[in-house]
């Protein structure tokens, strides 16, 4: 099936295979919905991956089924982009790596670039099932926008990198799940699919995003595959962009 939509200002245009939305995305969202209607109050589903892999893109279309199949819930979809630092303190702050010292902008996306406080406090609430304001990142001012979704769906699915990173603070963040979904890619693909995007995003040649994917979003890409604890569920993606179904619930 090909799925049209725009994420982060670029349009994005995707095939999906009868297989995989039969037979992986329609029994996630199933699931997602049993689990609803056996907890009796908002289930939150946490779906991790590194950069590059397409999660965005792929909640886009969980939800567009959710919405045009009886069978399904609808769902409210949401990322952590929003909790980017503001530019004006990762430009004044700095930090390491590999001994060397960085302005944190320089490898804005990394786990430190974020506010985990903000966003283990803003995602306790959307656990509890209130109401609540999610904010968004804005590609052009390079600045979260606060409160652009109002969350109040009873199943949300959140996306993010590090959504299962096995680090401080971010296992208190996964916990908060009813259900996890991760997505495993090589890098040397991830590698090619973010020197694309970063040309397109950045408007930049291919020797400079090539500079900027080595320095920031291949290591970051390479953090979440690493050192990310197992979800519940895990999807290869593949060479021609397909997924595979490596492990999932038994029952589901």
């Amino acid at each position: 099936m090909n799925y049209k939509t725009e994420i982060n200002g670029i349009e994005v245009n995707v095939d999906y295979t009868n297989d995989n939305i039969e037979n992986i995305f329609i029994p996630i969202l199933k699931y997602a919905k049993k689990l609803y209607e056996e907890k009796k109050k908002r289930v939150l589903v946490m779906l991790a991956a590194p950069p590059g892999a397409g999660k965005s893109t792929l909640l886009s279309f969980f939800k567009y089924l959710s919405e045009n199949n009886n069978e399904l819930m609808p769902i409210t979809t949401i990322g952590m982009d929003g909790f980017h630092r503001y530019q004006d303190y990762l430009l004044t702050h700095d930090m390491e790596r590999d001994g060397k010292t960085y302005k944190m902008v320089e490898l804005k996306g990394c786990p430190e670039t974020f506010d985990l406080e903000k966003l283990l406090e803003r995602t306790m609430k959307v656990a509890n099932g209130e109401t609540v304001g999610w904010p968004e990142y804005d590609r052009l001012t390079h600045n979260p926008v606060e409160d652009v979704t109002m969350v109040s769906g009873d199943i949300v699915f959140l996306e993010g990198n590090y959504l299962l990173l096995d680090k401080p603070g971010w296992k208190e963040l996964n916990g908060l799940s009813d259900l996890t979904i991760s997505i495993r890619a090589d890098e040397g693909m991830l590698r090619d699919r973010l020197i694309q995007r970063k040309m397109k995003t950045g408007n930049i040649s291919h020797e400079k995003a090539e500079k900027f994917v080595d320095l920031s979003d291949l290591y970051n890409a390479h953090t979440c595959l690493k050192y990310s604890v197992e979800a519940d569920i895990v999807l290869d993606i593949l060479s021609d962009n397909s997924y595979r179904l490596v492990k999932h619930p038994q029952f589901m």
